[in-house]
């Protein structure tokens, strides 16, 4: 799939679309919002309770917000996705298995976070923080279509991201400061690219450098939600 072929495709999957339960959570003032641990966080993962991990109603407004302008602009999530986030062309893997050709892997910061304690998930990276990281990939990663939850990943699949992940991060973090997750294709906002979500604390500057891929002041680089919350506050973006 190219990008150009991005612009008439089927939207049904694309970007955010608002379920009853979000409905109810945009009625929860910000103040009334339970942020999460780390320790919530490792407890979701481990028990698969994916479907409990919610952005602050405010950022959540302002992502429904942000995908509808998206979508309006580029035809959709996934074309903005490849032209501006990505620098993809297509989706065709040099390697059909995922996270084993470079070319076909980004490692980007995550745009829109969940709703986390303070520290955690933060978008302007620094040594101490906690970040959020989504790698993608141009190969795709099996998932088991009659699971329960639909769309949960294969023991094989899990294996291999298991692999990446003790690679790219545990082996220089420790495993005590790494977590991962793929969404299940039931709860996924973005299907049309295959990705996963990693959650780190303890990294250098440096580390984060190399593995995000980005040079000299780099870091101080802002996810999309952070930059859309600022534009709202008025302040101004760098």
């Amino acid at each position: 799939m190219t990008v150009q072929e991005t612009k008439g495709a089927d939207a049904s999957h694309d970007g955010y679309h608002l379920t009853d339960k979000d409905a109810k959570q945009l009625e929860t003032p910000d103040e009334s919002f339970k942020l999460m641990t780390w320790e919530d966080l490792k407890l979701i993962i481990e028990n698969n309770r994916l479907e409990d991990l919610k952005r602050v109603p405010s950022d959540l407004r302002r992502y429904i917000s942000w995908s509808k302008k998206t979508r309006e602009e580029y035809g959709t999530i996934l074309a903005f996705i490849l032209k501006e986030r990505l620098g993809w062309k297509d989706l065709k893997p040099q390697n059909l298995a995922p996270f084993a050709c470079e070319a076909d892997t980004r490692v980007l910061i995550n745009d829109w976070p969940y709703g986390n304690a303070p520290g955690i998930l933060v978008l302007i990276l620094y040594h101490h923080t906690l970040v959020h990281i989504v790698c993608w990939t141009k190969a795709p990663i099996a998932t088991q279509p009659d699971s329960i939850p639909a769309g949960d990943l294969t023991p094989e699949s899990r294996e291999i991201i298991d692999s990446y992940v003790n690679q790219t991060f545990k082996k220089h973090l420790g495993k005590e400061n790494v977590l991962w997750f793929k969404n299940w294709a039931s709860i996924q906002s973005v299907r049309s690219v295959e990705h996963i979500h990693v959650l780190v604390r303890g990294a250098s500057e440096e580390f984060l450098k190399s593995v995000i891929g980005v040079e000299g002041d780099g870091l101080k680089i802002k996810g999309i939600g952070q930059l859309e919350k600022e534009k709202g506050q008025g302040q101004c973006c760098e």
